[in-house]
């Protein structure tokens, strides 16, 4: 053994064997769901764990006019955790997807990227951005692919 494996025996590595992660993010949206169903065919084709991840945003203006916010993200994890669960249910014998859901906090960029760092995603898949000011400023899409660090597969 040389030096240089010696040293980093339990290296994680990414890519070597096909994904073993495939980390999609949810949001409600129509395009998050058609990025979730991409998804879960990726998954199901490589044998890998589909990590499904809602962001639930953190709103200090809201909370701070007594909003229930965390009640109101809350309420759309759950559901998005039922349509998930409904849709494996109809899958089942079909098509047999491994899955996990995952809620983080934060802005969908940076909950993304820590969900991705903390599952060691292979590979990150995300819905096309719905809203006509990420033109100029720049989807979380086009953000994940500048930072560079997975594939991404930005559905439409």
């Amino acid at each position: 053994m040389t030096e240089q494996q010696h040293s980093h025996p339990h290296r994680f590595e990414r890519g070597t064997d096909g994904p073993k992660v495939i980390v999609v993010g949810v949001d409600g949206s129509d395009s998050s769901l058609r990025a979730a169903a991409y998804a879960g065919g990726l998954a199901r084709r490589q044998r890998a764990l589909l990590a499904v991840v809602y962001v639930q945003p953190v709103m200090a203006a809201g909370a701070a006019l007594g909003a229930p916010v965390v009640e109101t993200t809350d309420e759309i994890a759950e559901d998005l955790v039922a349509q998930i669960r409904a849709a494996a249910e109809r899958a089942k014998g079909i098509f047999e997807v491994r899955w996990e859901f995952h809620t983080f906090r934060g802005d969908p960029y940076n909950g993304l990227v820590t969900a991705a760092d903390q599952l060691k995603a292979d590979a990150v898949v995300v819905g096309a951005s719905e809203q006509a000011g990420h033109r100029i400023v720049g989807s979380v899409a086009v953000r994940l692919v500048k930072a560079g660090r997975w594939p991404v597969t930005v559905v439409p």
